[in-house]
């Protein structure tokens, strides 16, 4: 029998403002690479994009799954 391995995955999504620039797709890379940047010193295991269609238009967001080196809590 093999032996279970269980992870504690943190993620977080951010999306711009919703509005006239929310389908603004550079601004929302910057968002997350500040976000990432302000969580120090952390491991990115995967980045993933998913849009939303709103009456505004395409509405971007970024789930970002991360986790915290091994000398952090």
């Amino acid at each position: 029998m093999s032996e279970r391995i269980t992870w504690t995955m943190h993620h977080f999504s951010p999306a711009n403002p919703k509005g006239h620039q929310q389908g603004d797709v550079p601004a929302l890379l910057r968002r997350v690479a500040d976000s990432i940047e302000d969580l120090g010193d952390v491991e990115v295991h995967d980045l993933i994009m998913h849009t939303e269609i709103t009456a505004e238009g395409p509405w971007p967001s970024l789930t970002v799954y991360f986790d915290y080196k091994a000398d952090q809590p």
